[in-house]
């Protein structure tokens, strides 16, 4: 029996060997990717950081520069893959993990090659391989997608597209296009930026200090591109339409639009399935936790999954502090 299982190979996964490894207990961390990267490898082509490399590391090693302004998607994983060189973790993939079970006074947690007991579980899994899409009456004939399936404009190159969403993925994604396709930008409420000062190491400190985080403050960071659009009066949104009329979405006032494409930038939920056979998840999907540790499953910690598991946990600077509570936790629970 090992001391803890990791589920996930992701940047919190990684966070959280880094601290196992440095509090001298065994484990391993099954990753369900066949490369290193996580979630960074599916990002679309011009997807870049919020901050600056040394404001996006995780714990022990800085991020190297990066000279170009704000890293790319590339440039992180570069990184990713030689943390887990460096620190030496002992990563298994491709590994797809099934179920976590209740064992006596472990854990079992059942891969499609085979169980591993363990003393505790840390879920690293994250959301990206669990896009949420409304649903909207009424039927469409074009294509849709969602932000895991969007790579570049040139996929779209002359077409009608209608993104999805008033966050920084619809944002971005919607000025990535601008220049490329007849776009409609489409939000549920009026887009609201952050200042435009703020970036990434702004947001953690932010999410980590303040009751109610950056919410107040607004919902898109103004990115260069973003920005440029902007600033420009280009990158305008319209209200969230009312349903699918064929090749044509349509407003709540009648009015409509023809569409060859729509991209939801809505978001995700967390992949919590393989911790079904603990009973341990709300009516709201997730799962009730002290900290990062569930609370009805001591042996359980979730680490990485946005606010409800740590301040600014779901980010390459925050997960961290929360990797680190964790550890500690266990390293009692274990010992």
């Amino acid at each position: 029996m090992t001391d803890v299982v990791v589920i996930g190979g992701g940047q919190s996964g990684l966070a959280a060997g880094f601290y196992l490894r440095r509090a001298g207990l065994s484990f391993v961390i099954l990753d369900s990717q066949p490369e290193p990267g996580g979630a960074w490898q599916h990002g679309w082509d011009s997807l870049r950081l919020f901050s600056i490399a040394r404001h996006s590391s995780l714990p022990g090693w800085p991020m190297p520069p990066f000279l170009d302004g704000y890293p790319t998607a590339e440039h992180v994983i570069d990184y990713l893959t030689a943390y887990e060189k460096r620190y030496a973790l002992p990563i298994h993939r491709p590994v797809d993990v099934q179920a976590v079970r209740r064992d006596g006074s472990g854990l079992v947690v059942e891969t499609d090659t085979g169980e591993w007991e363990a003393k505790a579980v840390i879920s690293a899994t994250g959301t990206w391989s669990r896009p949420f899409v409304p649903t909207v009456p009424g039927r469409f004939t074009g294509t849709q997608l969602h932000t895991t399936g969007y790579r570049n404009a040139a996929q779209f190159s002359g077409q009608r597209v209608v993104v999805v969403g008033g966050g920084n993925s619809g944002a971005q994604i919607a000025a990535d296009l601008i220049e490329h396709v007849e776009l409609t930008w489409v939000t549920l409420r009026p887009p609201r930026y952050l200042p435009d000062e703020i970036d990434g190491k702004a947001l953690f400190d932010i999410a980590s200090t303040q009751v109610g985080g950056i919410g107040n403050l607004g919902d898109i960071v103004a990115v260069p591109p973003v920005r440029e659009a902007r600033d420009a009066g280009r990158l305008v949104a319209r209200p969230m339409f009312d349903h699918f009329d064929g090749s044509e979405v349509v407003w709540p006032d009648g009015s409509r639009q023809e569409a060859d494409v729509v991209i939801w930038c809505t978001g995700f939920r967390p992949v919590l399935n393989h911790l079904a056979p603990l009973g341990l998840r709300t009516k709201d999907g997730r799962i009730e936790v002290i900290g990062t540790r569930a609370a009805d499953e001591p042996r359980l910690h979730l680490l990485g999954y946005g606010s409800w598991t740590g301040p600014a946990s779901a980010t390459l600077i925050g997960v961290g502090r929360t990797a680190r509570a964790a550890v500690s936790e266990i390293k009692s629970l274990v010992e």
